[in-house]
């Protein structure tokens, strides 16, 4: 077996829930993020190139679903699609009689997800890698490829209708500065 073989098996094994995980984030939809995942896994062992550590391969799969993810959906807003059904409509979800009641919990988790999927591809990136990942700004530009100033501009401007969607959820960043907004002509 060779070692890009072994690095695969043993991200598949200790990672995959983790991958697979950071790709629903983003899509919204367990068929899309099989498929997300699966073209990272490709794009990233295709090559039979040596990774190294498992760390490293993990680093690298995630920064693949971002950039594929990405690449979806540029390509998507160039061609015109058909509707694939459910699109994060959680409406069917069940409920689970075993255990507490954590339907206001989940409710609003539910509601911010959906909110997530309201924002554009490179704003979800971000607002996913900086709050879910828990990634400072700087790790975010890095993993995306963007400078600093970018990310911290779609940070903003994805937090603002992130809080007017959902104004229950806290998002304290101490890391964010306001962004203001210069008008041309304007005093």
């Amino acid at each position: 077996m060779s070692a890009w073989s072994r690095t695969l098996d043993e991200l598949m094994r200790e990672r995959a829930g983790a991958l697979f995980g950071y790709a629903y984030v983003l899509t919204g939809d367990a068929d899309e993020a099989e498929d997300l995942l699966q073209d990272a896994l490709v794009r990233t062992f295709r090559s039979g190139r040596r990774i190294g550590t498992l760390d490293s391969a993990h680093a690298y799969v995630k920064r693949a679903i971002s950039t594929a993810f990405i690449d979806r959906h540029r390509r998507a807003s160039a061609r015109p699609s058909r509707d694939r059904g459910d699109n994060g409509d959680y409406s069917l979800a069940r409920a689970s009689a075993a255990g507490p009641d954590h339907s206001g919990r989940v409710d609003s988790q539910l509601d911010l997800h959906a909110a997530i999927l309201t924002l554009p591809p490179r704003e979800r990136a971000c607002v996913v890698l900086r709050y879910l990942d828990d990634l400072p700004v700087a790790g975010v530009a890095s993993e995306l490829g963007l400078a600093v100033g970018t990310v911290k501009r779609y940070l903003s401007d994805a937090v603002a209708r992130l809080r007017e969607i959902c104004a229950d959820v806290d998002f304290d960043d101490s890391e964010s500065v306001p962004v203001n907004s210069h008008v041309p002509g304007g005093q």
